[in-house]
């Protein structure tokens, strides 16, 4: 599963794919939440807009070079 749910943080492993879009949307009804993308290699655009659209927190930044570069300056960081 590349999208697992912790109570409050979802961890991306591996290339994310819209597939998984729903689940995601979904889950981010539920309350504010944190993300973790260190072991994210892809990311699908839907589930970028869904991030920032739900005001996710980044809790742990990307290691895959391109994310960093352009996707972690887009979502805030901090308790």
């Amino acid at each position: 599963m590349p999208i697992r749910f912790e109570e409050r943080k979802a961890v991306f492993d591996g290339d994310c794919t819209l597939e998984e879009a729903m689940t995601l949307a979904e889950w981010l009804e539920t309350g504010p939440a944190a993300a973790d993308l260190s072991a994210c290699t892809g990311l699908h655009t839907a589930l970028l807009q869904l991030l920032l659209a739900g005001g996710v927190r980044l809790d742990a930044p990307p290691a895959d070079p391109f994310l960093a570069r352009w996707v972690a300056p887009l979502l805030p960081t901090g308790r």
